[in-house]
């Protein structure tokens, strides 16, 4: 029952689905159960993935034969994981992109990223990051119903995993009075991190069955390998992570994960 507080919590702070009323007080509350959600990271992927995929499923059946239908489902999916979390990756990501973008300066840069407002670096960033997703997840779905709908699962969790990897390697850097993250902050324990690598075995199981082993191979490796480039720079960049960074850690891996498939699809 309390991995089950945990993550109907993690439900709460990671998406807009509603735990409130009497189901909250059931929950209940503390930076310390908080931080134990982020455990079940991977498992809001599993919700998302739901939501979006239902979404492309039902639009790329009602729209096909249509050459255009994988291009209007991966727009509509795209809106529904987006309406589902609130935007709170992408958030991060735009902020993230104006800080490290606007400044060299590492202090210079961490306010930039309190900062509210969007500026241009920011605005690059959610342009391309949302139409490389778009182009993907057309792409993906040029290749079948079934390819798009196990990529859009493995991808919303296995990039869930990355944030987790990194606030184990970095400490974290925000403003400890003002971040949102703040009770997140901290190393995941080994047992943390093996219940967040049990929630991706499931998916990434049925990209392996349903797009063949080297599409899985593929994929987790882009995935990987754009989390470890994102690690390494704000290492490099600001000793640390800040919740920004996490989640655009968790964008740049869901978009390494769409393009190692389609990748590896066009020579499977």
């Amino acid at each position: 029952m309390q991995a089950l507080r945990h993550y109907l919590l993690a439900v709460q702070f990671f998406t807009r689905v509603p735990v409130t009323g009497p189901l909250a007080a059931w929950v209940g509350y503390s930076p310390a159960m908080l931080h134990a959600s982020a455990a079940h990271l991977p498992g809001v992927g599993w919700l998302v993935a739901l939501v979006a995929g239902g979404v492309y499923a039902a639009l790329y059946g009602a729209l096909a034969p249509s050459p255009l239908a994988p291009a209007v489902a991966a727009v509509f999916c795209t809106l529904a994981s987006v309406l589902v979390t609130g935007g709170l990756h992408e958030d991060g990501l735009a902020d993230l992109a104006d800080g490290l973008g606007g400044s060299a300066d590492r202090a210079r840069s961490l306010d930039i990223m309190k900062d509210a407002r969007i500026g241009a670096f920011g605005a690059l960033a959610l342009v391309l990051a949302l139409l490389a997703k778009l182009g993907l997840l057309a792409l993906l779905g040029a290749h079948g119903l079934r390819s798009a709908l196990v990529a859009l699962a493995g991808a919303h969790v296995l990039s869930r995993l990355w944030p987790l990897l990194i606030m184990r390697r970095l400490p974290h850097v925000g403003d400890a009075a003002r971040s949102r993250s703040r009770p997140l902050a901290g190393k995941p324990s080994g047992q943390a991190l093996a219940a967040a690598a049990l929630w991706c075995f499931a998916p990434l199981a049925l990209v392996g069955y349903a797009l063949h082993a080297p599409c899985l191979m593929a994929a987790m490796a882009a995935s990987g390998l754009a989390a470890a480039w994102m690690l390494r720079w704000f290492a490099r960049r600001l000793q640390g992570y800040t919740g920004d960074c996490l989640g655009a850690a968790q964008q740049v891996g869901e978009i390494g994960f769409y393009l190692g498939a389609a990748l590896a699809l066009r020579w499977v």
